[in-house]
């Protein structure tokens, strides 16, 4: 995250402009990231992107305008001289309308595809993933930081998108490297370094070891939280149905589909319990870690001008926080999946020119993509995502090229509870991404 994949795929459409003779460019991306994505067109290559937007009748209208063709007064393609390309029509969507818009996009033809952040196609069978398949391009770009976030099949279906066959069907994936215990259950993989020699031809990928130089020094801090009396009991008694389901499982080798609700329902509860009450009964607030990211706000606060990102995956620990924030005059603003696209860009643009507004509050809406190094150099988590690529898509928004300053990432663990148990789920994840992608131990196990 961070190290230049926009950029990347704006000079590879150049490139192919140039010497390919393509004339039509189609990004998709998320919602938060449209306009996002026109300002770097200009910024990078001088070229003017239309953000498809509003209505299903205005859109059609956009996919059906004619670009216009020759460079502008001031000479808008000018870097290429004589030999460039006269002009190059850009268009950029988002997820949520690719289906619908799905007739109007195979009419227009576009002849490169941008797929940014790519890992909300991990799942083949959704329906983004399934339009996107019946967008026939002659050159495709997949941009991710997280090509594998928790199981190979996620990896499977991105590459799919650039070459379908590069590594096979599904069952052989499964069987060449996946490591199964007596009762059918996977837990482990192997020959990993065969799987990453598979993906060399396909896959360029710039990890931040080898940009040190260019990125400031970063110093992580995990803050272990005590339970309340009042959290701890919300926390086991749903651990207790944690426990009855799983020996269900491990018993039977199968949970009904009640079952699997009633067992991701406990799993969230315990995680909610670990932040505050308030995100169980919206009655009370029995907790500890809004008040240690007080404080730890307060301290970075004494230095004049300093700023904040705080990430969580639920919008009541953000209701909890704003309290506490509003009562000591901290200016804010809070970026959720609900705040409509031009909304979004408002929020930033404010967290970056308006020196009061000193926290950006965000669930992981806002963990893809944004760029807030300029504003700030602290991130403070107040839980734990399930898996490690997400972790880090939420640092990678201050700590990426561009950042000056050194970077603080807190992260607010409950002490005895799930949250303290998933920091070794984290780390067997991680061991995964990295045995695929960088030439990590070619296997790794689980350990229980």
């Amino acid at each position: 995250m961070g190290l230049g994949k926009t950029v990347q795929a704006i000079a590879a459409a150049e490139l192919l402009a140039r010497h390919a003779g393509v004339e039509r460019v189609l990004v998709v991306c998320p919602t938060s990231l449209k306009h996002q994505w026109q300002r770097e067109f200009q910024r990078f290559a001088n070229r003017d992107a239309l953000v498809v937007q509003g209505l299903l009748t205005a859109r059609r209208r956009q996919w059906l305008a004619a670009p216009d063709a020759a460079p502008d007064s001031q000479g808008t393609h000018d870097t290429w001289g004589s030999a460039g390309p006269a002009g190059l029509s850009i268009k950029i969507t988002h997820y949520d309308t690719l289906a619908r818009d799905l007739p109007e996009i195979q009419a227009w033809a576009p002849e490169l595809l941008i797929l940014d952040e790519a890992q909300r196609v991990k799942n083949w069978e959704t329906i983004a993933a399934r339009a996107l398949r019946r967008i026939a391009t002659p050159h495709a770009v997949v941009l991710t930081g997280t090509p594998l976030e928790n199981r190979l099949e996620e990896l499977l279906a991105i590459v799919q998108l650039v070459d379908p066959h590069r590594l096979g069907p599904t069952w052989r994936l499964r069987h060449e490297h996946q490591c199964f215990d007596d009762h059918g259950r996977v837990v482990g993989y192997q020959r990993l370094d065969q799987l990453g020699s598979t993906l060399a031809p396909v896959m360029l990928r710039r990890r931040k070891t080898e940009v040190l130089a260019q990125l400031p020094e970063r110093i992580t801090k995990t803050l272990l939280i005590p339970l309340t009396p009042e959290q701890r009991r919300h926390h086991d008694e749903n651990g207790l149905i944690v426990a009855r389901l799983t020996s269900k499982w491990r018993k039977t080798g199968f949970l009904t589909d009640a079952d699997q609700r009633r067992l991701q329902c406990a799993l969230q509860m315990m995680r909610m319990a670990c932040d505050s009450t308030w995100l169980i009964d919206h009655e009370t607030d029995h907790g500890q870690k809004a008040d240690e990211a007080v404080q730890v706000l307060e301290e970075l606060f004494e230095r004049p001008g300093t700023k904040a990102v705080v990430f969580s995956q639920w919008l009541g620990m953000h209701e909890v926080l704003q309290r506490r924030l509003t009562a000591r005059g901290w200016g804010h603003v809070l970026f959720h999946g609900g705040v409509p696209g031009a909304r979004r860009v408002e929020l930033v643009d404010r967290f970056h020119a308006d020196p009061d507004c000193r926290i950006f509050l965000s669930t992981d809406a806002g963990g893809v993509g944004l760029n807030l190094q300029h504003a700030a150099a602290t991130v403070v988590n107040m839980d734990l995502p399930w898996n490690p690529a997400v972790l880090a898509q939420r640092i990678g928004r201050v700590h990426r090229i561009g950042q000056t300053r050194g970077v603080q990432v807190v992260n607010l663990v409950a002490q005895g509870a799930i949250e303290e148990g998933m920091l070794g789920v984290l780390a067997f994840k991680q061991s995964l991404a990295d045995g695929v992608l960088d030439g990590g131990a070619a296997e790794v196990f689980m350990q229980g």
